[in-house]
């Protein structure tokens, strides 16, 4: 670990730099179990994060760097076009592992950069450089939501309620979190906060993760179904919706967690203001818009039960889409590491980049 890295140690460390290699939290026992898993390997990250042992964008981000690092010191005895062969693969099969969350590949462009930077280096000079990079990866995701975090609490009133869907705290980054980061952040600043945690079908990140963490922290949280968020609004039981992001199109539309849109849907119908939670590293010019937001299709076993448990009739057809995307009319405001966007299109966001 580098001195920064120790410095700014959260409290949940979702991945982890021991003895050179990369330990992550296993997100799908939690909150049965907690405990971390070891990987040596590009091809072994990959994998855990196709199986959701890590999820949330910033934390794939992270652990793709870590990926990256981690294929360069298995072949760190290689020749340097045996060398350089081998880490492309590298790339290759963390590209390939998740194809919503885009800082997947903002991490790997930003370690493809790294190690093409001076090609007269040795391979040893390589790799220093590889890990560095990694662990910086992972210290500014921190820094970055912390100043998310700063930014959005102002925006909820003390005694807020607050609904989120899906798990974007520390579990989803590198520490602190986007949209509960923005939570915790004005817990911080003295404000009386309370969550509304949606279950977040099929996975659970809402009832298995965001839960967990909140009552860890003792910040006081209500577990709901998806279904119930309505009829909770229409009571007046909810004054405002936080939720992250895994990519944000160039006019502003929102790929999230599927069931994040018909939370927007709702909030829109009752006057509540619904916030995005965003890092510039999950915002993608190069999209136009939400349907190019390429949305990944996941295990029908999912849908049909949880772990030893089915409760759907064999044989049944499923749909199993991921994410979904919520339109730009319907977020109230971005929230970004360089400060709040509100009403977001396509000329403010550029914005964010222009100075």
């Amino acid at each position: 670990m580098t001195h920064r890295e120790l410095s700014a140690a959260p409290a949940i460390q979702t991945l982890r730099w021991v003895e050179g290699q990369l330990e992550m939290i296993d997100q799908r026992v939690l909150p049965a179990r907690f405990e971390y898993l070891r990987y040596a390997c590009a091809a072994e990250v990959a994998q855990g994060i196709r199986s959701m042992v890590v999820r949330g964008a910033p934390a794939i981000g992270c652990a793709a760097a870590y990926g990256i690092a981690l294929e360069s010191m298995a072949l760190r005895h290689l020749a340097p076009t045996e060398f350089a062969t081998g880490l492309e693969r590298g790339f290759e099969v963390l590209a390939a592992s998740r194809p919503t969350a885009v800082n997947l590949f903002w991490a790997l462009n930003r370690m493809r950069r790294v190690w093409q930077a001076d090609q007269q280096r040795s391979v040893a000079e390589v790799v220093a450089c590889l890990i560095l990079e990694a662990q910086e990866i992972s210290f500014d995701d921190v820094r970055i939501n912390r100043a998310m975090g700063a930014h959005g609490a102002a925006l909820l009133a003390d005694g807020a309620r607050v609904l989120t869907h899906c798990n974007a705290g520390a579990l989803a980054t590198a520490g602190h979190g986007t949209a509960l980061g923005v939570i915790r952040s004005a817990v911080e600043a003295g404000k009386r906060i309370s969550v509304i945690a949606d279950e977040t079908r099929p996975f659970l990140q809402g009832a298995r993760l965001t839960a967990w963490e909140m009552v860890q922290e003792n910040i006081p949280v209500t577990l709901i179904t998806d279904n119930m968020a309505g009829h909770l609004m229409s009571r007046g039981e909810i004054d405002a919706v936080v939720v992250g992001t895994d990519r944000v199109a160039a006019n502003g539309d929102v790929a999230n967690k599927i069931g994040t849109y018909m939370v927007a849907v709702l909030a829109q119908r009752h006057g509540i203001p619904f916030y995005v939670a965003c890092p510039l590293s999950t915002i993608d010019l190069n999209i136009p818009d939400g349907a190019a937001i390429p949305i990944e299709e996941r295990a029908a076993d999912e849908v049909t039960g949880f772990r030893d448990c089915q409760w759907a009739a064999k044989g049944v057809k499923v749909r199993n889409p991921s994410f979904d995307v919520t339109p730009f009319d319907l977020v109230t405001a971005l929230i970004t590491e360089k400060g709040v966007v509100l009403r977001p299109d396509q000329a403010r966001i550029a914005g964010l980049f222009a100075e």
